[in-house]
Parts: C-alpha cells; structure tokens; sequence
C-alpha cells in the first residue's frame, strides 16, 4: 500500500509539467494546474491503478490455474487473441456510427473478451498432455497463438487509413495517454467487482492449488470453478486490452515477487498482487513520461524491458529446478 501511495503522488506530481505536492494538498493550484490534473494527470493514474490490478490479479488466476509460474496472460497469447479482436472494432469502428463513448469502451471490452475467451478455449485444449497442463506443450501454444495473432494484426494495419494506422500502432505498444473519465468508469465499474469476486475465491483458489483429485475430494467443482476462472480471466485481459493496448509482464512479474515474499496462500497473493500490480504499472507509466520530456515511450515497453529479463531468470530457475 504504501508503494502504491507513494507512485501515485509520482504520478500526479511528475511529467513534462510539473505540480507542486504541497498547492495540491491545500487547494492552492492555479486554473491551468487544476485543470491538468483533473482532465489528465487523475484519469491517467487511476486508469493505470485499474489496469495495472487487473493484469495481476489474471496472472495470479492464470498461475493457479496452470499450479506453474510461467503462466501469464501475455506469454500464453491471451493478450494478443483478444487484441485482434479489439484492433478489429478500432479499424472497423466507423461503421458504428454516431455511438457514445462510454458505450464504445463497453464494446471495446466485449471484443476483447470474446478474443480472450477464445484464445483461453484453445490454450486448454492444445497443453493437455494426458490429461495434465503439460508446460511445453503450453508455451508452444502461446508462441503459436502470438504468431498468428501478430499476423492478424499485420492485416489490419495493412488495410487501416493512417487515422487508424496510428491507433492500432500506439495501441499495440501499450499506451494510457487517452486515459478519460469515461474510460476510468467503465474500467472501474468491471475491475472492481472482478477483484471482490476473485478475493472471495481464494479459499477455493487454495484448494486448486493441491491439485484436482485433491480438491474434487474435498468438495469443489473443479471443473465449472475452472471455467469461471477462465471466464474472469479473459474478461481481464480483454478490459486491459481494450483499454491501454498491450502491456505484457505484468501479470507474470507481480504474483511471483508476491509469492517469494509472502508464500502461496491465495487470501494474501490476490490483494497484494492487485496492490503491487497497480504500484508496478503506475511506476512504470511514471517512468515513461519522464525518460523522453516532452515526448513519451509507450508504457508497454518499459515494462517489457523490466519483464523480459525476469522471465529469462524464471525460466532458467525453473530449468534447474526440474533437472
């Protein structure tokens, strides 16, 4: 918590144009400052909180549900089956017409969940190895998924106008600069009650954890609560996409650290990775305005830059772990 406090007085303070901590606090701010930070600095950091929870609190199901560290939304291809369908409404999006925009962010999310539905459907049916999640056979698929997805998302920009050339490109980098009020209330009006459902599961997410016959034995339906968890999953991923693009490593970084530092009792890594998820990503869009003043790096690379080197570290630890 205090993590999160402390990057989002970053945030609010922090950019190309700076506030002042100390006027903000005693409602001192000029008309110029008080509107920077009410129509961009305050949507921007709570978009960020919002998507940054709810990419680690999927990669904490994902994790669960596969009992395997490596599971992560973005490596599977989850994030990029529900980003063609996304890319698909943005290229496609003038045949709507006349619609409102908080009613084309609820579209928006829909398309990105019917893609991570799917892409989720077919993860499970490809890494079942005798009827066990084999990892290979779940990291082929995920290259596999990203491949094809990276192909279907080739085609739309070849057949987008330059309008939508440049969202589709800002878009796949993972970006919270269009972050508006609008945006903030459809995406809180879906997080949060994805991440009071998901807490109020972490007894049952314990269970999983002992394996199925272990948990069949004791009384869960572990085959309609893996399809929820999958169904919340890919509503996740397909908000996050939907709104901020493609942002990867999220969900694979936060739940592990909070594992290493608080063990794998669910009740304990489900808050805390939403709370260090939302510390991460706001951290880490803070530091993506701030590197290239005035101009601004895509959230999605930085922590790209921050993922890949940790998920090289995992993936060998789990090497020699297996040997």
């Amino acid at each position: 918590m205090g993590a999160l406090l402390l990057m989002m007085a970053m945030a609010l303070t922090q950019g190309a144009y700076s506030l002042s901590w100390s006027a903000i606090l005693f409602d001192k701010i000029g008309s110029i400052d008080q509107q920077i930070l009410m129509t961009v600095r305050l949507p921007r950091l709570l978009m960020a909180v919002l998507v940054g929870a709810a990419l680690a609190v999927s990669g904490s199901l994902m994790q669960a549900l596969f009992r395997n560290p490596l599971a992560d939304p973005g490596l599977l291809g989850v994030s990029a089956g529900a980003s063609v369908f996304v890319g698909v409404l943005i290229v496609f999006q003038p045949a709507l017409g006349a619609v409102p925009l908080w009613a084309k962010s609820y579209l928006q999310s829909g398309a990105g969940f019917i893609g991570a539905v799917g892409t989720c459907a077919l993860i499970f049916s490809l890494s079942k190895h005798q009827g066990k999640v084999s990892v290979l056979h779940l990291l082929l698929a995920g290259i596999a998924i990203n491949a094809l997805a990276g192909a279907a998302t080739g085609l739309l920009t070849y057949v987008s106008n330059d309008e939508q050339l440049r969202a589709l490109s800002f878009w796949s980098m993972g970006n919270l600069g269009g972050a508006r009020w609008e945006h903030v209330i459809v995406l809180a009006s879906l997080v949060l009650p994805i991440c009071g459902y998901v807490f109020r599961q972490s007894k049952n997410l314990n269970l999983l954890l002992l394996g199925e016959e272990e948990a069949r034995y004791l009384g869960l339906n572990v085959e309609r609560f893996k399809f929820r968890l999958v169904a919340v999953v890919a509503l996740c991923v397909g908000i996050t996409v939907a709104f901020a693009g493609l942002i990867g490593f999220v969900g694979l970084m936060v739940p592990h650290l909070v594992r290493l530092l608080f063990g794998s009792d669910n009740r304990l890594v489900v808050p805390c990775s939403a709370l260090l998820g939302a510390a991460l990503l706001t951290g880490a869009d803070t530091v993506a305005r701030l590197l290239v003043i005035p101009a601004e790096l895509p959230v999605g690379l930085v922590t790209s830059l921050l993922g890949g080197p940790f998920f090289l570290w995992l993936l060998i630890n789990n090497i020699k772990e297996s040997r």
